[in-house]
């Protein structure tokens, strides 16, 4: 491996908290051992595409920070995928991303017929929260979460497949070096 990438290995061990330490959280105490589960924190075949599906998906329909992580976790749960995958995933949305994300949500939302008003959504920018409410219940809002859900649904789709070839094409990978090594 090159330089870089054993420093990035490194920082990542040493700043990634350990699964008894995660666990140990009390936000986590009302999931009690169901989060606990060996199934949910394992890097299987199974687990980590769903995982990147649960991450993607969440990560771009819900696009409150805070949140995102969470609701990942929460997904992740009932489709028995990897925690950790699922909420690294998350970090796709951010903030360089995150306003192409609602353009294009606007956008999908005005194709499929719901009302687009581009205008007032750019005005609340610094807006209050009362302000991002009414706006919420106006009729322009179903544009943007129907498009953050249909994109939201198609990446995160597209990522479920991509990890599947990937992870088939390293475990290949590692199945010809062995059979190499060993000949």
């Amino acid at each position: 491996m090159s330089g870089p990438i054993n420093y990035f290995q490194r920082l990542l061990h040493k700043n990634t908290p350990s699964r008894d330490e995660v666990l140990a959280s009390p936000w986590l105490k009302p999931f009690g051992q169901r989060i606990a589960h060996s199934e949910l924190w394992r890097f299987t075949r199974r687990s980590v595409p769903r995982a990147v599906f649960a991450g993607l998906f969440i990560g771009i329909f819900l696009m409150v920070p805070g949140l995102q992580i969470v609701g990942a976790a929460l997904l992740a749960m009932p489709l028995r995928a990897n925690i950790p995958i699922a909420a690294a995933m998350t970090f796709l949305s951010n903030p360089l991303t995150t306003p192409f994300f609602l353009l294009a949500a606007i956008d999908v939302g005005g194709r499929i017929g719901f009302h687009t008003d581009l205008a007032s959504f750019m005005a609340l920018r610094g807006e209050s929260v009362s302000t991002w409410m009414q706006w919420l219940f106006s009729d322009a809002a179903p544009a943007l979460v129907s498009g953050l859900f249909l994109i939201g649904l198609g990446v995160a789709l597209v990522g479920y497949i991509v990890s599947l070839v990937v992870w088939r094409w390293w475990v290949g990978r590692k199945w010809r070096r062995r059979f190499a090594t060993a000949e």
